[in-house]
């Protein structure tokens, strides 16, 4: 008996966890990106910091430190005033996602980032960093 309550139990778990990646990776990464660049322009540093991987969350284990390293260090996330997706990549078959950003800054320059989100325990997707590239042309990721 004990067998078939541990069996069922890591049948439902592997079904979980296929039921949560079968979205479309792509889609749900551009909806955190669009959620986070939302939350950023708006000031919104809870919503902002929840939508950062754990090992960034590590890094700065305050919200109001990492709102402070956004506007510091990639100042045009979070005074973006029009972004648009380019390219994407999966690797790892749908562990990372790659996504390309076309960012304009209200100062009206135009930036690349390049976002890397990892696939997390419960099935959503988290920030895990981002690259700024100081030109809108695509380079590649």
């Amino acid at each position: 008996m004990l067998k078939r309550i541990a069996c069922i139990a890591f049948c439902s778990v592997l079904l979980a966890h296929a039921s949560a990646r079968a979205g479309d990776p792509l889609s749900e990464a551009q909806q955190v990106i669009s959620d986070q660049l939302s939350a950023l322009v708006a000031r919104d540093a809870t919503k902002a910091y929840a939508l950062a991987s754990p090992d960034i969350r590590a890094k700065f284990p305050d919200e109001n430190r990492f709102v402070d390293m956004v506007r510091k260090y990639y100042g045009p996330l979070s005074t973006s005033s029009r972004y648009a997706f380019g390219r994407s990549k999966l690797l790892t078959d749908g562990e990372t996602v790659l996504q390309e950003v076309t960012i304009s800054a209200r100062d009206g320059k135009d930036w690349t980032a390049v976002y890397e989100l990892k696939h997390q325990q419960d099935g959503s997707y988290k920030i895990n960093g981002v690259r700024m590239l100081s030109k809108s042309t695509s380079t590649g990721i």
